[in-house]
């Protein structure tokens, strides 16, 4: 429906609540310990919108990084619009709830990916 806003929402792997309806999107480059892909009954796994690996290892999850590890996360994000929207034309109106394994709960790539995607998302919608 066009005008409709994109809903997200964010659940950490370990606490995620069982399949309603949404979108279940994994995305994480590396598949989280301890947790069965039965238990966590994802849609897809979008290893590839997760940082760079290399980005990942710079960050460490450091939240005095948290600024530069958004702008560098957003400028990958940026080449990789393609992989975006074929999420978004998947996911098609349900809601996306994004899963990650990140104790920090406010820095992490899903928090980060929210806000890209929120800002983007209108332009990338065919």
């Amino acid at each position: 429906m066009p005008g409709t806003k994109l809903k997200i929402e964010l659940a950490r792997v370990y606490h995620a609540p069982p399949p309603d309806g949404h979108y279940r999107v994994l995305i994480d480059r590396i598949w989280p310990r301890g947790v069965t892909k039965e238990d966590l009954e994802i849609d897809v796994w979008m290893k590839d919108l997760a940082p760079s690996t290399e980005l990942r290892k710079w960050f460490n999850h450091d939240p005095e990084r948290w600024d530069e590890f958004r702008k560098r996360y957003f400028k990958e994000l940026d080449v990789r619009a393609d992989l975006v929207s074929e999420l978004l034309e998947s996911a098609g109106h349900r809601t996306l709830l994004l899963l990650y394994g990140a104790k920090d709960e406010e820095h992490n790539q899903a928090v980060a990916l929210k806000e890209w995607l929120e800002k983007h998302a209108a332009t990338l919608k065919k």
